[in-house]
């Protein structure tokens, strides 16, 4: 009976500490190495604090919540027992920011001329792609033809066809590196001029939601995504880009396996501000002056939590409204920038008109117990009322390099 009980109590504890084992190694990837807090010990709003509990080094390190922009170590601890890993805990005031949800138009100009397609031409020697056989990539970045700089697609155009058919040596940043592809333009057939069979682009236009701006700096941030280029999906290089204003004109509703979209048109060419960075998590820049918005404290990502919140988005004109949806999942991990929560809107109205979360919709702020969270991102395309958001701590971030 002894040894029964005993190989019950062994099984047990052997299972369990699997269990915590498994445990701790999956908190371990999930759980990101710095967190910031506001005047207050770290800890989850989100069912994270349901299993993870922090304890501070030491009491003195803890002493530095009295002040701002300090740092002290915590250990994260799986059920307050078991060790998980150390983060690194940042103090700071905490940041108030205007909150806008309003369509904006940005106009970019690349930073070179990107390659974006290829065709075969009908040239002497028959049909043929001499950019494309010679090596030339979609997504290319030219940066020079023959040691001469190119900014504009009439660039690229005037070296092709004043190349006599001569080996033209062209220098493109590929996967940031830089590469030399030798092209040789041919004669048309009917003896029109030389021609090398690729398609280039050196700006691009669109609409998007302009999430926050700084009131105390004036730097914005907008869309929660890159802008990329439609045809090579890549994120567009630029040298130089503007915002200005702008009014949703259409909606195309969202469906099961086809993404909506808004249609908009530009209502100024007046500069609204100047766009200084394009990445994996928006759009950036700095305004030329304030233009409204609602003034709301930023949370960061720990004081979030699976529940009700709201959009502001514009579906239609200029007029910015709210909208109900649910947080259903959060993801601290350090993997994406990005897709840090999955959402779900709920709103009845919206549902109408959109579908849920369409195209041009990226960058809409997402308010949570009066703070923002976050900003509207992805939509999935199988469901049109569910898509991906973005931390606002991470926008933030990002954003103070517009200073």
């Amino acid at each position: 009976m002894f040894y029964r009980i005993y190989r019950i109590i062994t099984a047990f504890f052997i299972a369990f500490t699997v269990f915590a084992m498994t445990a701790v190694l999956a908190f371990q990837q999930v759980l990101p190495d710095r967190f910031f807090v506001n005047e207050k010990d770290l800890d989850f709003a989100s069912s994270y604090g349901k299993f993870i509990t922090f304890e501070a080094e030491s009491a003195a390190a803890k002493s530095v919540l009295n002040s701002f922009e300090d740092s002290y170590t915590a250990t994260a601890k799986l059920m307050g027992v078991f060790p998980v890993k150390e983060v690194s805990v940042t103090v700071t005031d905490q940041k108030i920011v205007k909150v806008c949800g309003t369509p904006f138009g940005v106009k970019m100009f690349t930073d070179g001329v990107l390659v974006v397609d290829f065709s075969k031409i009908s040239a002497e020697c028959g049909n043929c792609c001499p950019a494309e056989e010679a090596g030339l990539l979609e997504g290319d970045l030219i940066k020079k033809i023959d040691g001469g700089e190119v900014f504009t697609n009439e660039d690229v155009a005037e070296k092709i066809e004043n190349s006599g058919g001569e080996t033209l040596r062209i220098t493109v940043i590929r996967n940031g590196e830089t590469v030399s592809v030798s092209v040789t333009p041919e004669m048309l057939a009917d003896g029109s001029g030389y021609k090398a069979g690729f398609w280039v682009r050196d700006s691009s236009a669109g609409i998007g939601t302009l999430t926050f701006y700084d009131p105390e700096n004036l730097s914005f941030a907008g869309l929660g995504h890159a802008v990329c280029d439609v045809d090579t999906g890549t994120v567009l290089p630029f040298s130089s880009g503007e915002i200005v204003t702008a009014a949703i004109t259409k909606v195309k509703k969202g469906t099961a396996g086809a993404p909506g979209e808004l249609g908009g048109t530009f209502t100024s060419t007046e500069r609204l501000g100047t766009v200084k960075i394009n990445n994996e998590t928006g759009l950036y820049g700095t305004l030329e002056y304030e233009i409204g918005g609602i003034s709301v404290p930023l949370a960061p990502k720990q004081e979030i939590y699976e529940g009700a919140a709201v959009i502001l988005s514009t579906i239609d004109g200029t007029e910015t409204a709210e909208y109900d949806i649910v947080i259903e999942k959060i993801s601290l991990s350090d993997d994406s920038l990005t897709k840090n929560m999955i959402i779900r809107v709920t709103d009845e109205d919206l549902i109408e008109v959109t579908g849920g979360i369409v195209q041009g919709m990226s960058g809409s702020p997402i308010i949570q117990d009066g703070k923002l969270v976050g900003a509207v991102t992805h939509v999935f395309v199988n469901d049109p009322t569910k898509g991906y958001a973005i931390f606002a701590e991470n926008m933030l971030e990002m954003s103070k390099k517009c200073r």
